[in-house]
């Protein structure tokens, strides 16, 4: 894909995502996708945004910043949403969340097939401190 290519790809990933839409998500991954420090395969990356989207029925993301090379493109992201149900055993807070992300994404015929990136760590201290 060349760049501007993957630059309207992500933007429809992104709006997605912010739609919680997993199905139309679940198009954008390679069914072995690989992810830094979690579980491999779409099924394990839809599950984890079905947990957070119960837990954070308003997240959405908005991008800041994007950069496309060859077959990568990295995001700053800023996440945020308001914390309505459990999520990674803590209660609901109904406090406001807001994280800045990072990640990293391979793509191989439109399809996400490596990820790394931000974990949930600043999300937990949020909720819990």
């Amino acid at each position: 894909m060349e760049p501007w290519e993957l630059r309207e790809w992500y933007a429809d990933f992104l709006e997605a995502s912010n739609r919680h839409d997993l199905d139309a998500i679940r198009a954008f991954l390679d069914a072995t996708v690989r992810r830094a420090h979690r579980p491999a395969g779409a099924d394990a990356w839809i599950d984890d945004l079905a947990e957070l989207f119960a837990a954070f029925p308003d997240w959405r993301w908005r991008r800041i910043q994007l950069i496309v090379e060859e077959d990568r493109v990295a995001a700053h992201l800023r996440g945020s949403g308001t914390h309505l149900g459990a999520f990674r055993g803590i209660a609901p807070t109904r406090r406001h969340a807001n994280v800045a992300e990072f990640a990293m994404y391979r793509v191989t015929a439109g399809r996400i097939t490596e990820f790394s990136g931000s974990d949930a760590s600043e999300l937990l201290a949020q909720l819990s401190g």
